[in-house]
């Protein structure tokens, strides 16, 4: 692109916030002076409009020049004497009133779209530095799962050394073994195939992604986070269960923060049941689907919430785990309440804890 066609592309807001400050005063004069609407007395109001609307869509620049224009032609049409930019001793007071009135208006107006912009970009800066801390604390949890991936990730490449052994054994023989050396060739394959899916799970939930509105199949996004955390349930004895219903309807959401919002509930589930005895460790996933929403159960059967912990536990920096940060829950809710949906603790009898979220399905 030729440098004056960036320049202009650049100033061209501004071109047109001052050419909008230019019309405006002169459509304001010539509805004021059209004999046909006789609205001759009316013309402080509609140079009052044609100053606010001109600040209030390009600022004090604008606004000024709005405010000078509806001056010049407020002084020129409707000041005695008429058709002068003069203004006669008696009148001047009257004038004096309407300058001061356009300034005023014209600066509240841009005032507003000042406040109005700072707003925005606060709102903006606020998102990013939402979508940031969410990428560090899912990041964080990968950490922690990073023992058990790496497991999960060398049971198939170990499967894959094996059978391609094999399948060379097969192949060395004086009468080589088609039949068996096609089943290992297919059994790496499979092996390989399930790797480059653990890995394309771990490289989904470590980008960086903003929210977005695109349709979710959650029971699939429930399955892979589970996949993640299958090694460390085992680890700590865990059983996972799910109720997943086949006719679950889609959601309407950013794939990657749903699944960060699984992971944390999962994961605090099986770190609640770490130092429970006598009883059976289950974590049990359900989701089902309601007017509009699809709603989604993490109960585990751990230690439980007692009722301060219950009026905290979203709380930003709160946590009730050794070297927590107190950022997960918190940053689930808003992660949830961005989406339009909610995340919630159901309190119950017997042990363990009870979380839900809500999501709108998507139409």
């Amino acid at each position: 692109m030729s440098a004056p066609r960036r320049l202009w592309r650049h100033d061209e807001p501004s071109i047109r916030n001052y050419a909008v400050a230019l019309l405006s005063p002169a459509l304001a004069l010539g509805i004021a002076r059209w004999p046909d609407v006789h609205l001759e007395s009316a013309p402080v109001s509609l140079f009052l409009c044609a100053v606010m609307f001109s600040a209030w869509l390009g600022g004090v620049g604008p606004g000024l020049l709005a405010t000078a224009l509806s001056a010049a032609g407020f002084a020129y049409y409707f000041v005695d004497p008429v058709l002068s930019l003069a203004v006669a001793a008696e009148e001047m007071p009257r004038f004096i009133i309407f300058v001061l009135a356009a300034a005023l208006v014209g600066s509240l107006s841009a005032a507003q779209r000042s406040s109005m912009q700072s707003l925005r970009k606060a709102e903006e800066a606020l998102r990013e530095n939402q979508a940031e801390l969410a990428h560090v604390t899912r990041v964080l949890t990968m950490g922690e799962l990073a023992a058990s991936i790496a497991h999960e990730v060398n049971q198939p490449l170990a499967g894959v050394v094996i059978n391609g052994n094999a399948c060379l054994r097969w192949l060395a023989g004086e009468s080589p073994n088609l039949t068996e050396a096609r089943e290992a060739a297919e059994r790496i394959i499979r092996d390989g195939t399930r790797a480059s899916e653990i890995i394309s799970r771990v490289r989904a939930l470590a980008r960086k992604t903003g929210t977005l509105a695109e349709r979710v199949d959650l029971n699939q996004a429930i399955q892979e986070v589970l996949a993640l955390c299958a090694g460390e349930a085992r680890k700590r004895g865990v059983v996972l269960r799910t109720q997943l219903p086949g006719d679950l309807p889609p959601v309407r959401g950013d794939r990657v923060l749903i699944q960060q919002v699984v992971l944390n509930l999962v994961m605090n589930g099986i770190e609640a049941m770490s130092n429970v005895q006598h009883r059976p460790h289950e974590l049990m996933i359900r989701a089902q689907g309601e007017a509009h929403e699809v709603r989604v159960t993490v109960q585990d059967s751990g230690i439980g919430l007692d009722p301060q912990t219950l009026e905290r536990i979203f709380d930003a920096l709160y946590t009730t785990k050794p070297g927590g940060m107190g950022m997960g829950l918190s940053i689930s809710r808003t992660i949830v309440e961005n989406h339009g949906g909610r995340l919630s603790v159901v309190a119950h009898d017997g042990p363990g804890a009870t979380f839900e979220f809500t999501l709108p399905t998507h139409s």
